[in-house]
């Protein structure tokens, strides 16, 4: 077993294609080639359209007929899973009945992290709970659009498809990854895992801070740190989707087929972005 700490340099192929992707103001593709499904009715009905997506695409892009109240929000999620409470004590004043999470434009560009989510930044794309076990993370982000800003066009969520990034990656990086877990973690939740047949990476893109980790075979410093700069190149370089928000438009990415993220923003004190998430599992 080995322990070590990764950092990106301004020289890794990565840090370019990600300010590309994120930081650039492009327009990215939507994500099912732009398709939309409608749903009304109860939220069991809207339920049952998510559901259907998801298990061909492991996404759903619904258009509502009306806005889901958040009883009806938490009644949507109950039929996907469990909501997870919003614990952080940094966004409990965004927080709502526990589990509703208002991400609100209120910020411009910041360093602080806890603010980062209600602020201009991007995001940079991640597994949501990656510092968690396999088990501890959400399976569904919900995400609800109540308004989406002065400008519609900034602030995409993105999706990056896993298995696309898994396929960039040679055997011998791949490997190493499944052997790979950040330091804190219990032995066994490595950064690639299979599920239902399927990799799954428990992974974030750490940006300027190191990540501390743990290899449970006997792999070298240098094959760490090149199977590290080979996923984060592979998530900043395969095709990327971005959420065209727009009101009553309501997302569900399935954690174990997406990497997500979010491109910058422009904040509009008199018209801030508003999503509603929630997180299943």
């Amino acid at each position: 077993m080995r322990t070590g700490v990764f950092a990106e340099k301004e020289s890794h192929v990565h840090v370019a294609s990600r300010q590309l992707l994120l930081d650039s103001s492009e327009t990215l593709p939507q994500p099912l080639g732009g398709v939309v499904a409608t749903a009304g009715g109860t939220p069991g009905d809207v339920a049952d359209v998510v559901q259907a997506s998801l298990r061909q695409h492991g996404a759903a892009v619904v258009e509502l007929e009306e806005i889901l109240s958040d009883d009806d929000f938490r009644a949507f999620g109950a039929h996907l899973g469990n909501a997870m409470p919003e614990t952080d004590p940094a966004v409990q004043p965004f927080v709502t009945d526990g589990v509703i999470l208002n991400l609100v434009t209120r910020h411009a560009h910041t360093a602080d992290i806890s603010l980062q989510p209600f602020a201009e930044n991007s995001l940079s794309l991640h597994a949501e709970g990656s510092g968690r076990t396999a088990g501890q993370q959400p399976r569904y982000i919900v995400l609800m659009c109540q308004d989406p800003g002065a400008d519609p066009a900034s602030a995409q969520t993105v999706l990056v498809p896993m298995s696309d990034v898994h396929q960039r990656l040679s055997p011998e990086h791949r490997a190493v990854l499944s052997r790979t877990r950040y330091a804190h973690l219990p032995a066994g939740e490595t950064i690639l895992r299979e599920h239902d047949g399927r990799p799954v990476f428990s992974f974030r893109d750490f940006l300027h801070d190191k990540l501390e980790w743990v290899n449970e075979g006997d792999d070298s410093d240098d094959a760490v740190d090149q199977a590290l700069q080979a996923l984060l190149s592979g998530m900043y370089t395969t095709s990327a989707a971005g959420v065209h928000w727009r009101r009553g438009l309501l997302v569900v990415i399935d954690n174990t087929y997406f990497f997500h993220g979010r491109t910058a923003g422009v904040s509009s004190p008199a018209h801030p972005r508003h999503l509603k998430r929630l997180r299943l599992h």
